[in-house]
Parts: C-alpha cells; structure tokens; sequence
C-alpha cells in the first residue's frame, strides 16, 4: 500500500522504541487502508516491532547488557572475527532484542566488505599483492602503509589456516539490521589511517624493525579449535597482543584507544528520540532506544570499563608529528629500497653485458674492429 510504503522510506530517522514501551504508541484506528496518515502508518510498524521485540530476551553468553543515564539499552555481542557461532549469536541478538541502531567494528576504510560475497572475500583476504601495498601506502604514508599490509598478512594466514573470510559476524549483523523496520547501521570503529599513524607513532625504529620481522615470518598452524577457544579473546587480537606485549604504547595505540572510540560510538547511538507527531500540537515524546554493538571480544573489558566514563575522543583522533626516529627510519627504509634497486639494475646490467660479450657474433664483431683500427 502507498500509505505504508512512504514512512519506511521516512523511516531513516533513529526510531526508538525500549520493551515495555508499546504503551506510548497509539493504535492504528481500523478503517480505509488508502487513507491511513504517515504517523499512522509509522505506529503500525513499530507495533510489529515492539510484538517481535522481547522484554527478557534470551542472549547467548558472548552478550553483555550496558544501560545508558537515559534508559537507552545496549547489548554489546562479543565475537571472534573467524567463528562460525559469533555470527550465529550475532543473529540471534539481532532477532531478540529488535533494535533501533546497531553498531558494528568496521571504520569507513573497511565497509566494502559488507556488501562483497564470502568467496570474493576469501580470495581478497588470502592475496597481498604489491597493489595493495601500493594502496595502503598511498593512503597512510611508507611506515604505516608498511605495517597494514604486515597486519594484512596475518589476517591472510588465518584465512589460509581456516578457509574463512574475516568480518563474518558483521555481515550477518548488516544483514539482519535491515529486517528490523527503522533500524539504522552504524560504523563504530576509528579510522584505519589514523589508528596506524598514531601505532607507528608510538614504536622507535628498532620496535618496529622487530614488530615487522615477528609479522613477516608468523606461520604458527591454527585450528577452528583454536579459534572457539578464544571467545573469551578474539584470536587476531590475542596473537597481535603476544607480539605487542613488549610494546605497551603500541597496544595502547591499537586496543586501548579504540575501545574508548567504540565506547563513544556506542554511547552516541543509545540516545532518546523523538517519536513523529501527528501535528505541532501534539506533545513531543521520547522513549529510550535499543542498540546492538558487534565488537571483538577482546574490546568488551574495555568498553564496559569506558561505558560511565567522561569520553574526549579528539585527543585520540589527531595524529602526533613524527619523531627524529620516525623521520630516519623512514630515510632509512627509503635509501634501503633505492640501494636495493640501484644495485639490482647494477647487477643485471652486469650480467646482461657480460652475457652478450660472451656470444660468438659479438666476438667476431669486436675481433673485426680491432683489427681495423689504424696503427696496427
């Protein structure tokens, strides 16, 4: 119907509605489907949402509750980024709870892979090619551009181990977000450039030198066990943070500070909303909203740590200058390039000629200028 069809598309407003708030949503009145109001059209829905939504939702283990100062309630689903039963708790939250908003661990740089298919991602996640070293570089700079396609490589190797394609859980989540009328999807996590900077930031020439030779011959098997085994912390970030525990600024850089990021993005999207009004006249009225945050389990202490915390996320945000150990190692890693270069062409060129000068031709031909030179 017509009437119905135009709140859904309206519907991009975060409309909020808590269990045990359908008492502040009118009834429809029955009557002439064709005349039905935007507002009223718009209560049907939510009713149908607030039927489906549960009061006492039964949440799988991974899920933590958090309540916000308004009422908003969000319940924060803590997954392995390789796990088959992440997804699936990821679904069954969704599909419980009803929400308003759901907000997942993925930053702008990162979204494509919402919409790709899984064998597409398979083969993406497994292929670290030079153009995407190229691409990283372009984006965050030598040094950091360096240590995402290192980081890259460890993802790679998981997926080789497992044949998985990561981001599983936030797939399902997007997916599932869009049965749940007016419910909005939220990217939660910093951007990818900045987290990098600020990392590479942190570490001196010889941290990074050892972070990036720990990266470059990671090879450790690793099972589907393994991975069910560590719900209780995402195996990505566990196997990052045995090979940044000597380094507590870089896991600061990479873990701390993103869980008060997530914290903020979360906190941002548990806020009151206002319901449509029939007219101005009518009074305004706000309900709390429902929100479901999908994060890697190894985020969770923090957030639930940052949840009641004064947040300021612009210090997080900025990215610091270089230091003199960042400036010479990035003049080292490029003299390093150019002298590998320099001497390779050397080398070929070298062996190119000594090659031709070998062949039968080109000895008849030098043989025959030197015995036409003059004075012999």
């Amino acid at each position: 119907m017509e009437g119905e069809e135009k709140p859904a598309q309206e519907g991009d407003m975060e409309s909020v509605v808590t269990a045990g708030a359908s008492e502040t949503v009118p009834r429809v009145v029955s009557g002439d489907p064709q005349n039905i109001s935007d507002v009223d059209a718009f209560n049907l829905l939510l009713e149908m949402k607030l039927k489906r939504r549960r009061e006492r939702p039964n949440l799988p283990r991974t899920v933590t509750q958090l309540v916000a100062e308004d009422g908003s309630r969000v319940y924060v689903v803590g997954t392995a980024h390789f796990s088959d039963d992440s997804k699936r708790d990821v679904v069954k939250t969704i599909r419980e709870v009803q929400p308003d908003v759901v907000v997942v661990e993925l930053c702008q740089y990162r979204v494509s892979m919402l919409k790709m298919d899984e064998r597409t991602l398979l083969r993406e996640a497994k292929e670290v090619s030079l153009e995407k070293l190229q691409q990283a570089v372009r984006q965050n700079g030598l040094m950091s551009g360096l240590m995402q396609m290192l980081l890259l490589k460890v993802s790679a190797h998981i997926t080789e181990q497992l044949g998985m394609a990561p981001g599983g859980e936030f797939r399902e989540a997007f997916k599932e977000a869009s049965k749940v009328p007016f419910c909005k999807f939220h990217l939660g996590d910093r951007p990818i450039p900045v987290t990098f900077k600020r990392a590479i930031a942190a570490l001196s020439f010889w941290q990074k030198v050892k972070l990036a030779w720990g990266l470059c011959f990671l090879s450790d098997p690793i099972s589907k066990d393994d991975v069910e085994r560590c719900k209780q912390k995402d195996l990505l970030e566990q196997m990052m943070a045995e090979m940044i525990g000597e380094f507590p600024d870089l896991h600061r850089t990479i873990v701390s500070e993103r869980d008060i990021y997530l914290t903020y993005m979360l906190r941002q999207a548990a806020r009151r909303l206002e319901l449509p009004r029939a007219s101005d006249a009518e009074p305004r009225k706000c309900v709390p909203s429902v929100v479901v945050g999908v994060v890697g389990m190894g985020h969770v202490p923090g957030i639930e740590k940052n949840w009641s915390t004064d947040l300021n996320i612009q210090e997080i945000m900025t990215v610091p200058p270089p230091s003199i150990s960042g400036r010479v190692s990035r003049v080292a890693v490029k003299a390093a390039f150019f002298g590998l270069l320099g001497y390779s062409l050397y080398w070929m060129g070298r062996r190119t000629m000594n090659l031709v000068l070998s062949l039968p031709v080109t000895q008849l031909c030098l043989q025959r200028v030197s015995e036409a030179r003059p004075g012999r």
